[in-house]
């Protein structure tokens, strides 16, 4: 709904402005040569920008307010209105035809425009106006154009607030504070206007010169303040070149600075390798810090700027269409590509990409001509050797730890496994640093960028001697070095694991650091750089759930790894076909035996392996991307048979488990309300559960969505409830309706005195928060009396049922249900004929909500009270 406000505030506007017209109506005489002067005066003055920096601040203007002060004393309301429409229509119809930049702006630009030009004709109607020459009249006319700058403002507010937020809002307001003496100071010219027009009509003459020599000047400061600007910027691109010569930091401050003053979201350097030097692809983008080795630049432009010696701009304009449809799919809107030159040699490209701003902005030709200065200065700057070393030092190194980057670390094992020594192995160490994302969401990113750095110091300090260090990837780190052997080699993987770990300080916070550690070596178990690499990224993976951190290579782990990737080509495809399954387990009433509702799990039988576990292959959805389809699945799957299995009180009530990376997805929410509406299920049928890790260890980021599903109705339920977390205090902070104790406690709570306490205390901390409980994992009768002692409302296990396909589940309900009413209707005396009308009508009651009676020594009850019981709504 929110993303479709622009498009319906614009289209209100624009119809506000028609309803103006046509309110006002036409007056009985037609001014021809007065609406023709008036409409050309507002179209050319549209086009007249004024603009004035001052300490920093920028005022800017167009100069309509003057012909509008003397349209409003001499037009009647409707023409001064008709005059304005026309004239905004013509000017922005222009820019959508000339420019491409969509429809919604011109519509709304010449709707707000034209309702505040009513607004402010209207005023002065009612407001009434004297002689050209009284001042009240002057009051009146200056207070109309400051309504009109009011009015504008408001749209433009409802505008700002639908696309940005309440930001933009403010900054509208403080723009129109501090601009309003523009319009003010136009509305005042024009009232020398309006007093010279009232003496003789023959001033216009002089007034029309006037305009003229003000047009001229006017264009004229515009094209002198670009030039100045123009010249400010490349002046401080050349000193910044300078500067960076000095410090080491060249060609990251030239990308970053060229970026800004293009206004592009990348700018990109690429020299291809030549003789004995490497290839060199370096980009700057708007969201990364640093540099990358990541070119969205297609190569075939790249060569062919280099092979022609000839500049390149693309945009909707310019280019022909196959470059445009080169660039398109890469996934850019438009681009500007230069060939780097020593003398006349080209030796690279350099280029920018997608200008800042969205579909409505492109790269012009005057862009590309201060592109081809700033390029000279580049090119001239990289003639130096000095410029080429450090442009391949930051190829090759990490910008915020110094150390070699990937590429060098490949080429650096690769050198090592060229060189054989008697009685040593090549050991490779891969630490994975854990918590890295943690540290980045609670602290920020500098804190995550000190903790890198910190750990790199750490790793340098206590490597063996004659170690290769370096930086693989964001969190990745690797040690090369030359040990007696692969036991040798484990000992010194635990000694360096435990070296770097320990806690440091920023900004005033103890963050604790530690990694995970893979180990493999040569030539036990890799040939060459790249196997090597791999099989230390497959042990570092294990490492991570090995009791002590440290995993060496085997065999076995390459055949997991090429498991996982297959089963996630196979997830891909079995979503694609529809080859997952879901299965229900019934949540059950633990004192009469109701069925409160199912639990929806999902299955995947695999053609090659069978049944594959969950634990295994979510897993490989979340890491592949494919989590959000998998849960839209199983939700939409489990909707449909809660809507299929209702009854006269509504759908049945259904549970979907949750990860929390779903969660954080801003839209899930808008994707559950249109799957609800899509089956007519309430949202209080519906219940979310996660797993209390996650809810506490996401909590700041999983709040808004757990928000929004608790404001629409849906509950939420924290599953595994008491398997590891100290703290309780988030059952009072976020939006919990239902826990459910592990299973682990509810299995041994019959023979483990321990477990016992665990679920009564946990019984009681959910009664004192008015929480729903659910007992997991229940196998047993004996379990059933131990919590219905304990007054525990629901039950969960395969005591009632096991997980089934959707058939067999309702087939198990309608079998459920007429052994329910059966024994209900024995314990209380009926007739076999009354049994079997209460089976009957269990049947065709709302859930077929039935169940054995486990209150030892049978009810106290009547059929009625049974066949009642059967269709009572879930609590």
């Amino acid at each position: 709904m929110r993303e479709a406000m622009p498009q319906v505030i614009s289209g209100g506007v624009f119809a506000a402005g028609l309803a103006w017209l046509v309110v006002l109506g036409p007056p009985p005489s037609y001014p021809v040569l007065q609406l023709i002067i008036f409409t050309a005066s507002f179209f050319v003055c549209q086009g007249l920008l004024v603009q004035h920096h001052a300490r920093g601040t920028g005022i800017a203007f167009n100069l309509t307010d003057i012909p509008m002060v003397v349209a409003l004393f001499y037009l009647p309301p409707f023409w001064v209105v008709a005059t304005k429409f026309v004239a905004a229509a013509i000017f922005f119809g222009r820019r959508y035809v000339r420019e491409d930049i969509g429809l919604l702006k011109p519509v709304f630009n010449t709707g707000v425009t034209t309702t505040s030009t009513a607004v402010g004709a209207v005023y002065v109607q009612y407001m009434t106006l004297g002689a050209a020459t009284d001042p009240r009249t002057w009051l009146v006319l200056i207070s109309a154009i400051v309504l009109i700058g009011v009015v504008t403002t408001l749209f433009l507010s409802a505008m700002f607030f639908f696309m940005t937020g309440w930001g933009a809002v403010v900054h509208a307001w403080a723009g129109f504070a501090l601009t309003m003496i523009g319009p003010v100071l136009a509305a005042c010219v024009g009232l020398i206007f309006l007093v010279l027009l009232s003496a003789t009509m023959w001033t216009s003459i002089f007034i029309g010169l006037i305009v003229i020599a003000f047009i001229y000047l006017a264009r004229s400061y515009a094209a002198l303040r670009r030039q100045r600007h123009v010249l400010r910027e490349l002046n401080a691109f050349t000193q910044l070149v300078v500067d960076s010569v000095r410090s080491n930091r060249l060609i990251d401050a030239m990308l970053g600075r060229l970026r800004d003053i293009l206004s592009a979201e990348s700018a990109t350097v690429w020299v291809p390798a030549a003789g004995r030097y490497p290839q060199i692809r370096l980009t700057s983008t708007l969201d990364d810090a640093g540099l990358t080795d990541l070119d969205p630049i297609p190569d075939a432009l790249q060569r062919e700027v280099m092979e022609s010696g000839k500049g390149l701009l693309l945009s909707p304009k310019n280019g022909t269409r196959e470059q445009r449809a080169t660039l398109e799919e890469a996934g850019l809107r438009g681009a500007m590509l230069l060939p780097l030159r020593s003398g006349d040699e080209v030796y690279g490209c350099l280029s920018v990409a997608d200008r800042i701003g969205g579909e409505i902005s492109h790269f012009e030709p005057v862009d590309l001509q201060l592109m081809e200065t700033i390029a000279a200065n580049v090119g001239i700057a990289v003639q130096n050797e000095r410029l080429l070393d450090q442009l391949r030092y930051d190829a090759y190194h990490d910008p915020l730890t110094g150390l070699p980057s990937r590429r060098r670390s490949l080429a650096a094992l690769q050198e090592a496994l060229s060189i054989t020594v008697p009685n040593e192995v090549v050991a490779v160490f891969m630490f994975d640093v854990d918590s890295l994302h943690e540290i980045n969401d609670a602290l920020g990113h500098e804190a995550g960028d000190t903790a890198l750095k910190e750990f790199a110091k750490r790793l340098k300090a206590h490597a063996p001697a004659a170690s290769f260090l370096g930086r693989i990837d964001s969190d990745e780190f690797i040690l090369q070095t030359r040990l007696a052997s692969t036991d040798e080699a484990l000992d010194t993987a635990r000694r360096l694991r435990a070296a770097v770990q320990g806690p440091f300080e920023v900004g005033g916070v103890a963050v604790s650091l530690s990694a995970a550690v893979g180990v493999v070596t040569h030539p036990d178990f890799a040939a060459d750089a790249d196997e090597l690499l791999k099989r230390a990224d497959g042990a570092t993976r294990q490492a991570k759930t090995a009791a002590d951190g440290v995993q060496l290579y085997h065999s076995g782990l390459e055949s997991e790894s090429l498991r996982r990737i297959g089963l996630a080509a196979d997830l891909r495809r079995a979503l694609d076909r529809g080859r997952l399954e879901v299965h229900f387990q019934p949540k059950v009433r633990l004192d009469t035996g109701v069925v409160l509702g199912a639990e929806a799990l999902v299955r995947w039988p695999h053609p090659t392996f069978g049944l594959v576990a969950p634990e295994e292959f979510i897993p490989i959805a979340g890491s592949t991307g494919q989590l959000g389809a998998l849960t839209e699945m199983v939700l939409d799957e489990a909707l449909r048979r809660s809507a299929e299995w209702a009854g006269e009180d509504g759908p049945l009530p259904m549970a979907v488990n949750l990860s929390p990376r779903t969660l954080a997805d801003k839209d899930f929410p808008d994707k559950v309300a249109s799957l609800l509406e899509r089956h007519g299920v309430a949202p209080e049928r519906l219940t979310f559960e996660i797993t209390e890790d996650d809810v506490v260890s996401g909590e700041p980021r999983l709040t808004p969505a757990l928000d929004r599903l608790h404001e629409m109705g849906v509950r939420l339920s924290v599953d595994d409830f008491g398997t590891g977390y100290s703290s309780l205090a988030y059952l009072r902070r976020l939006p919990v309706q239902e826990i459910k104790i592990d299973l682990r406690f509810v299995q041994g709570m019959a023979t483990d005195a321990d477990d016992r306490a665990i679920v009564e205390a946990v019984l009681g901390l959910a009664r004192h928060f008015a929480i729903d409980v659910v007992a997991e994992g229940i196998e047993a009768h004996q379990t059933v009396e131990e919590l219905r002692e304990l007054h525990c409302e629901a039950g969960q296990g395969y005591y009632f049922s096991r997980p089934l396909p959707a058939d067999r589940f309702a087939a198990w309900l309608d079998h459920w249900t007429r052994l329910r009413l059966a024994r209900v209707a024995e314990a209380c005396g009926g007739t076999g004929k009354t049994r079997l009308r209460a089976a009957d009508r269990a049947r065709c009651g709302p859930h077929r909500k039935a169940g054995p009676v486990f209150a030892p020594g049978g009810p106290s009850c009547t059929l009625v009270k049974a066949a009642r019981e059967a269709s009572r709504s879930p609590p």
